[in-house]
């Protein structure tokens, strides 16, 4: 994969977190939370990568605001697990922090695209 923006690097680290993390959950959240988390996390950068492959800028704002879409989701699936105790505070603090970076990376990259 050759995409170049820092947006997405910074996307693609926090799904490869994510399995990392995700794999101590219950093996009864297999197809719940796991499931949830790991798709909405991958989708993240999938969407930057798509959209920035569009041939219209217009499209690629839209595949963005997609991507910034999916990162809440993740955002509210981390606060999840930590609340059932899937993932300690550091965990959570760690990645929400990652999130948030990333959400204000899409954020500046939208408005410089406008």
């Amino acid at each position: 994969m050759d995409c170049k923006l820092e947006v997405w690097k910074l996307a693609h680290q926090l799904t490869l977190e994510i399995y990392k993390v995700s794999k101590q959950f219950p093996k009864t959240e297999v197809y719940g939370l796991v499931s949830q988390i790991r798709r909405s996390a991958s989708s993240v950068p999938t969407n930057i990568v798509e959209g920035n492959g569009r041939q219209h800028k217009k499209e690629f704002i839209q595949f963005l605001y997609i991507a910034k879409g999916s990162l809440e989701e993740v955002n509210y699936q981390l606060f999840l697990a930590k609340d059932l105790k899937y993932i300690n505070e550091e965990q959570y603090t760690s990645l929400f922090e990652m999130c948030t970076r990333i959400k204000m990376m899409l954020y500046k990259l939208i408005k410089s695209l406008k």
